[in-house]
């Protein structure tokens, strides 16, 4: 009461410096220490103690805002007695305090240096004295504080001995509620409350509600103790039961599990450093509980160790005559791709340790890469399997996951292997040049280490975190084009091009691979549905446009679906398909080829185009007109296909002389080139010679032969440089008709790829440079020169007298 009755004695000021403070609520008659960091506390608090020492402290709505503003800081708090300052080394200042009543803010007066606030003293109202109410709220507020203490809350015993002698019920309020660990909303929420009594009621909810908790709390630690002690009191029962159970010869579930799963590493064959690994981790399993969390992840562990074939392994079927006969069972055609599998097979013949070879077979889709692996497994006697790497963007599809992930499983490779369940399979990388790449690895380069045959020895997997020997296993790629491939995955492959079929060859595999096939898979019979070898020549002519055979099998599927139709309908008993009844299954023709020329022109020339489906005929149009020297290109072509006909016209200007042409023609003629199809887009440096050959005839005015088709690429010197896809080409020139074809003189070495039944039928001239193709090309050549013209008489009326030369005397 004494302190009471001081602190109304004070003279307290209207005007003060106003000191917010972050996590704490300051009560009157509360001394604690203050850390003041902010320039503008420091400078309110400096004020302060050059006045009389008194500041206003209230408490911000934000712990984290650094420079909170008027509404950012309750309107109550505390009037206070700045007792001790301290300046500390890291510039800031330490002050004790003591507060001596409560207060509300009224107006900011000025916010700069420092917040200096009108404040409007509270003075409480006087709680009554000796009221049965009173006295029994402050022993019930003693006793829940001297609960909550017992029940673990840290309370000095100082601040206890200052309660049990406190009869005043607003003191006794703010000293329980500044001691107890309240929250700043909570603590705010009691100094507002003025009435002595009604805040007493507040503290003793507050400690009732704290009281709850810290039995709540004591219960949960009880039970996990109680837990554990039960965990440990089985462990110890669990070995005793064993160590009884072993005496009377006796095994539980569990040790047979253990017993079994130690039998199975023992006999799968592991090298010893991995047989050690699992063995140490079974022995961790044996002493783990069965419930526990990474119980779980090391039985899988197990399982996956104790699955991978480590060492098993098929033994090699190395008859070269049996082999060669599967392979042409299986395949028709692709001599080059049987002629290399035979050599692998009588090299590992004769030497037994060999590092496996690394195939990459690359073509359009259909062509039957990934049946030639099949092939191969069955030939050589080994299993197979095929992972699809399309799409596949994580390094861990190829690695595996780490065994500290949730749901880690090793990469496709072991999982692949597990599947075969041999270390020496032939594994199919179906789609290599589909691979992705993002944040989570790039998988292209993990399976450089597949691949490398001087790496693959000793592959890791991120699951199994042990060396796994690759190198027996014979890898085989797939791809459909080679560009998208990285260089160092490029390098460790051999490379096999499959560069598509003729029209002979797919004849010959759909009379002997593909009617029969989906005639079996439609439910009929040979004896039901017959197959024209013109109608198979329609379907493929006319119905399909691919290098593959996929198309080629859909349609010769379609026929026989509405064949078995029939069937069921009980419409006929056999169907015979020829090239007139096609369109009757099938409908109109999807495709048409292009029509040979009717007469030699000027100007239009047939080129031979490549195709990822296979070679195509493209005719290039030239016409010239009078103009100013314009050049028009026409027909979607490509930056490449333009820049050819640059060089082609260039060329041509640098030799006007020998073409007969005249010199001015560039700023005398417009030129248009055009290439039909123009909704095609077509780009390639292969058209250069067909460019220049057009152009030649526009200007000249003599006509290309009809007959004549052509390739190559052309530069600024008239030579001509080979191409790519020379097969393509000629096979689409012989199913035009055509009978001659120009190609460069350094593609000669690749007419070895095409069949020499379609070499028969045409005549092959190889060009060194653009005069070797005109020679040939046009009707005439080299041009002949133009007649000169009769000078004639001058028309005006005016004569002149012409002066006669005087003879020359002396001798000739």
């Amino acid at each position: 009461m004494e302190n009471r009755q001081e602190t109304e004695e004070l003279n307290i000021p209207d005007v003060l410096p106003l000191l917010p403070v972050r996590d704490v609520v300051v009560y009157p008659y509360m001394i604690l220490p203050l850390f003041v960091g902010r320039e503008i506390s420091i400078a309110a608090v400096d004020h302060a103690l050059s006045k009389d020492r008194m500041i206003f402290l209230a408490t911000q709505r934000d712990v984290g805002d650094e420079d909170p503003a008027p509404e950012a800081i309750y309107e109550v708090g505390t009037v206070a007695m700045i007792m001790r300052m301290l300046k500390l080394p890291d510039g800031r200042v330490k002050i004790l305090v003591q507060g001596l009543t409560k207060g509300r803010i009224t107006e900011y007066l000025a916010e700069k240096p420092f917040y200096s606030v009108r404040i409007d003293r509270i003075i409480e109202p006087a709680a009554p004295e000796n009221t049965l109410e009173s006295e029994a709220l402050i022993r019930t507020v003693k006793e829940e504080l001297a609960k909550i203490v017992a029940l673990g809350k840290a309370v000095s015993p100082e601040v206890m001995v200052i309660v049990e002698n406190m009869q005043e019920p607003g003191a006794l309020a703010d000293l329980v509620a500044s001691n107890i660990g309240l929250k700043v909303e909570e603590a705010q929420g009691l100094l507002e409350v003025i009435d002595p009594l009604e805040r007493l009621k507040r503290v003793n909810d507050l400690l009732n509600k704290e009281s709850e908790l810290l039995n709540m709390q004591a219960r949960i630690q009880s039970a996990a103790k109680e837990e554990m002690g039960k965990s440990q009191r089985e462990y110890y029962l669990r070995e005793q039961l064993r160590a009884i159970q072993q005496e009377l010869g006796e095994t539980d579930a569990r040790s047979e599990e253990m017993a079994e799963l130690r039998k199975a590493v023992e006999s799968a064959k592991m090298p010893q450093n991995v047989e050690k690994e699992a063995l140490k981790q079974l022995g961790r399993l044996e002493q783990m509980h069965p419930d526990a969390a990474e119980a779980g992840m090391l039985r899988t562990f197990l399982d996956w160790m104790v699955d991978i074939p480590w060492g098993k392994a098929t033994k090699d079927a190395l008859e070269i005559n049996r082999a060669s006969e599967i392979l042409n069972e299986d395949h028709y055609f692709l001599e080059k791709v049987k002629e290399r599998i035979l050599e692998f097979l009588a090299v590992r013949k004769l030497k037994k340790k060999m590092k496996g070879p690394i195939l990459c077979f690359v073509g359009p889709p259909g062509v039957g890469k990934t049946s030639l692996g099949k092939s191969i497994a069955r030939a050589m006697g080994r299993k197979f399997v095929r992972i699809s790497l399309g799409g596949v963007r994580d390094e861990a599809e190829i690695r595996g996951h780490r065994r500290t992930y949730v749901g880690a499983l090793p990469g496709r490779i072991i999982q692949g292997l597990k599947q075969a369940g041999s270390n020496n399979p032939v594994f199919m990388l179906d789609e290599l040049d589909k691979l992705g790449s993002d944040f989570r690895g790039d998988p292209s380069s993990a399976l450089l280490e597949v691949l490398d045959p001087e790496q693959n020895n000793s592959f890791s997997d991120h699951y199994i975190n042990l060396p796994f020997n690759l190198s027996n296993v014979m890898f085989i790629a797939t791809a459909n084009q080679m560009d998208t491939i990285p260089g160092p995955l490029r390098d460790r492959m051999e490379v096999i091009n499959l560069s598509g079929y003729t029209e002979e060859e797919k004849l010959g595999i759909a009379k002997r691979y593909l009617v029969p096939r989906q005639v079996k898979e439609n439910g009929i019979t040979e004896e039901t549905v017959q197959f024209s070898e013109e109608a198979l020549r329609t379907v493929i002519a006319k119905y399909t446009r691919e290098a593959g055979l996929r198309n080629l099998e859909r349609e010769i599927g379609s026929i026989c679906r509405k064949v078995a139709r029939k069937v069921a309908e009980g419409k006929g008993e056999k169907f015979v398909i020829s090239a007139g009844t096609v369109a009757k299954y099938l409908g109109p023709p999807k495709f048409l080829r292009e029509e040979e020329m009717d007469k030699n022109e000027v100007g239009v020339v047939t080129g031979l185009a490549w195709t990822p489906v296979g070679g195509e005929v493209l005719f290039v149009e030239a016409t010239v007109m009078k103009g100013k020297g314009g050049l028009t290109l026409t027909g979607q072509l490509g930056d490449v296909m333009k820049e050819s006909v640059q060089a082609a016209l260039s060329y041509i200007r640098s030799r006007t002389g020998e073409f007969q042409i005249p010199e001015d023609f560039n700023s005398t003629t417009d030129i248009h080139v055009h290439v039909p199809a123009g909704a095609i887009p077509k780009d390639g440096p292969s058209a250069g010679v067909t460019m220049a050959t057009a152009l030649v005839s526009a200007l000249t005015k003599i006509p290309v032969r009809k007959d004549v088709a052509m390739t190559g690429e052309i530069t600024l010197r008239g030579k001509v440089l080979p191409i790519g896809g020379l097969k393509e080409k000629i096979l689409a020139a012989a199913r035009l008709g055509v009978t001659t074809v120009i190609i460069p003189i350094q593609n000669k070495k690749d007419l070895e790829d095409v069949p020499k039944t379609i070499l028969k039928k045409l005549k092959i001239v190889t060009a060194a440079n653009i005069d070797d193709v005109l020679a040939v090309a046009l009707e005439k050549y080299p041009p002949p020169a133009p007649k000169q013209a009769k000078p004639e008489p001058p028309k005006s009326k005016v004569r002149t007298r012409v002066p006669v030369p005087a003879p020359v005397r002396g001798k000739a």
